[in-house]
């Protein structure tokens, strides 16, 4: 994925390589940089309609981001299609912009001069678009809607109403807590166990270290075998690697899949990210349309 700086307004986007091929697309992966909301940091770029952000702020940086994308200069702007994300497997396919926001965590398009959009901070945003029609599609994968196949049945909808080969399709999937930073407790692992025969190439297991008991173990031993309490694991997930499993088993070439390689949690100053920033900060939109 390449980063676009835009000097004017100090505005700053991720685009796919694989999705800049093709000219009749418009989409973006926004970052934090470059709006006017105050409450996460100076010049933050919060596209989300969060508690802390005054709703003046947002639609402020919404223009900032329309513009940017430059489908806001001297004409009238894209509509943005959202959703109320909840976490799961719902996918909407839209024609018009909604008169009320779709409850749900996937939107899909064949209607030119639409943006479908995904927030994020911390999920993933993954854009699927059909070089072969004008169908385009955009999801938002948690842990939880990543188990119950949000993407895979993404590619599957777009199969059903747009008639997709899945070999035609190329998916970028954007900014997102990765496996170094995304640390999940037993319960998710036992989720995935019962969906993914591979759900254990997914998950990391590392061992808490402790100074003092490595250096004083007798005062550790208890009467449980082998002799000392166990250290604590901890679990990471690697949400990346799930959702580019689901695009390959939906059909999709490995060779048509771009991930990006930013960690949301290790990128705090870049990124929005929920864990990084103790769940007081904004959010970041994946964003694909198709030119009319």
């Amino acid at each position: 994925m390449v980063t676009e700086n835009l000097a004017k307004n100090k505005l700053q986007f991720l685009h796919s390589d694989k999705l800049a091929r093709l000219p009749e697309l418009v989409h973006a992966f926004s970052t934090r940089r470059g709006g006017v909301s105050r409450v996460y940091g100076g010049n933050a770029l919060n596209l989300g309609f969060t508690q802390h952000d005054s709703r003046k702020a947002v639609e402020r940086n919404r223009e900032l981001f329309l513009r940017g994308l430059g489908l806001g200069n001297g004409r009238k702007p894209w509509p943005i299609v959202t959703l109320r994300q909840i976490h799961s497997d719902l996918i909407h396919c839209v024609e018009c912009l909604p008169e009320q926001i779709p409850v749900g965590d996937g939107l899909i398009t064949d209607v030119p001069g639409l943006l479908l959009a995904v927030q994020t901070a911390d999920c993933l945003p993954v854009i699927v678009a059909d070089r072969k029609g004008r169908a385009v599609g955009v999801f938002h994968a948690g842990w939880r809607g990543t188990v119950k196949r949000i993407v895979e049945k993404g590619v599957g909808e777009m199969r059903r109403h747009f008639g997709s080969n899945p070999q035609n399709l190329v998916a970028a999937i954007g900014p997102g807590i990765h496996g170094c930073c995304y640390e999940v407790g037993e319960e998710v692992r036992s989720k995935f166990e019962t969906q993914f025969a591979y759900a254990a190439e997914l998950f990391r297991e590392v061992k808490e270290s402790d100074p003092v008991r490595e250096k004083y173990p007798l005062l550790f031993l208890t009467s449980r075998a082998p002799g000392h309490s166990a250290l604590p694991v901890k679990l990471f997930l690697d949400l990346v690697e799930a959702n580019r499993r689901q695009l390959v088993d939906a059909g999709v070439a490995a060779k048509n899949i771009e991930a990006s390689a930013l960690c949301t949690s290790c990128r705090p100053e870049l990124l929005f990210s929920f864990r990084a920033d103790k769940g007081v900060t904004g959010r970041m939109m994946g964003v694909i349309g198709t030119k009319v």
